[in-house]
């Protein structure tokens, strides 16, 4: 089990998001129940097959993420996940549960004609990659995992409750707004009536204060043109919609289930990049989830909040894309 407490402040120079790529095919693949996923593959059609897992739930993929893999030694399949991105239909809570996302990645393996995959996820891409995994672990070659998150009542109750409210109170202020919740209030089902409200503009503005309180806090310095990105009407409207859908349910999982089922991991390799001062998915889990599983290996960034893109978490991912590469 190996654990590396990882400031990158020795000289090392820093890894940086290999250069813009764009998708050799894309498509639309019908779940049969009235969702329709949009998919793309990326890099050498004849590298080693992987499949990314974007956040959210609700977040859908970004140009950047194909960034993260060597387009000379990896095929690439990224998707956007049911209700978000540019699959249809938008904001759609029917049929969208973290069971029908699993389903749906093992069609997209079928899809691309391969037995087995790495498996890249960050946030709650951590948390459907360890549903995944656990689930169909002879699928799964290798698994790269950041800022995990494993969706226990403590964890939404750290972000949604009280916890990160206490490092960013003027912003958690606003996020209060618009239930004018008195102490004590669950915000997740208070939202959750916001969300679903049959009226258009309660959703939308509901929507877009749910989704600028992750944006605002989810780096370790302020970042304008990321909480820019999380007000945008179109990406607020599902991102909020679906991840509220996802943590009022628990995710459809037991208490504490993904940690309790690493074990099944065992014969895995897998990294986990985790930010110090991650305020969305605190350190713990992480490293809970690390003691589970021992053969993988923690890299604990002291100068990283919860974003991908921090430069020592992108740093660490890249190493890791390409060592497991070689394996």
């Amino acid at each position: 089990m190996a654990f590396d407490r990882s400031c990158e402040l020795d000289g090392q120079q820093r890894r940086t998001l290999y250069p813009e790529i764009e998708p050799y095919k894309t498509g639309m693949m019908d779940t049969g129940d009235g969702h329709s996923v949009y998919y793309e593959f990326c890099g050498n059609p004849q590298g080693l097959p992987a499949v990314f897992l974007h956040g959210g739930p609700g977040a859908g993929c970004a140009p950047s993420h194909r960034r993260l893999f060597d387009p000379e030694k990896y095929n690439v399949l990224l998707f956007d996940q049911r209700g978000c991105g540019r699959s249809l239909p938008h904001a759609s809570l029917e049929n969208n549960t973290t069971w029908h996302l699993v389903e749906d990645i093992e069609k997209l393996r079928h899809l691309m004609g391969v037995e087995k995959w790495l498996v890249f996820g960050g946030s709650w891409g951590s948390t459907l990659a360890l549903a995944y995994s656990e689930r169909h672990p002879h699928c799964v070659s290798a698994l790269i995992l950041r800022g995990i998150f494993t969706l226990r009542r403590f964890e939404l109750e750290w972000y949604y409750q009280w916890g990160a409210s206490i490092f960013f109170p003027e912003k958690w202020e606003r996020f209060l707004a618009p239930v004018k919740a008195a102490q004590g209030t669950d915000m997740i089902t208070a939202y959750n009536k916001l969300l679903t409200d049959d009226d258009e503009q309660i959703r939308l503005a509901a929507a877009r204060v749910w989704s600028v309180w992750e944006g605002e806090t989810t780096t370790l310095l302020p970042d304008v043109a990321n909480s820019a990105h999380f007000a945008d009407a179109h990406f607020a409207l599902a991102f909020a919609r679906i991840e509220n859908h996802y943590f009022t349910h628990g995710g459809w999982l037991e208490e504490g289930q993904l940690i309790a089922d690493a074990p099944r991991l065992k014969d895995i390799p897998g990294v986990i990049v985790q930010g110090r001062y991650d305020m969305a998915c605190p350190p713990i889990t992480a490293y809970e989830l690390h003691t589970a599983w021992p053969s993988s290996t923690l890299h604990m960034i002291e100068d990283a909040g919860h974003s991908a893109y921090e430069p020592g978490i992108v740093h660490q991912l890249i190493n890791a894309s390409d060592r497991l590469a070689m394996l």
